[in-house]
């Protein structure tokens, strides 16, 4: 089941005080960039973010979870409504997570 386009816009504003943030279509559902570093899912309307130290000590509520069948676990984040709040774990995650590869020239 895909995402509701209206709750992954409320996830990209919700999450807008970390910095850039954009969601890009992958596999039926979302990946979710801050300023071009990947961060998280955007799967049948839930939130999940990638695992990081910093992350974990944020969270209100440790919840790890697959985003989709056959994945690695992922923060299950069920507070989305304290923006915040996201910011603040977002911000957080990418710092721990390394620069997006260069793109090669076809």
């Amino acid at each position: 089941m895909a995402s509701n386009a209206d709750f992954v816009q409320y996830i990209v504003d919700q999450c807008s005080g970390a910095g850039e943030i954009v969601a890009k279509k992958m596999f039926g559902d979302y990946g979710v960039y801050c300023d071009g570093k990947i961060f998280g899912l955007i799967c049948d309307d839930s939130f999940y973010l990638k695992p990081t130290a910093a992350g974990r000590q944020l969270l209100r509520t440790v919840d790890m979870r697959p985003p989709y069948e056959g994945a690695k676990d992922y923060f299950f984040i069920a507070d989305v409504d304290d923006r915040d709040y996201l910011s603040e774990l977002v911000r957080a995650t990418c710092r721990e997570l390394p620069e997006p590869k260069p793109k090669k020239k076809r």
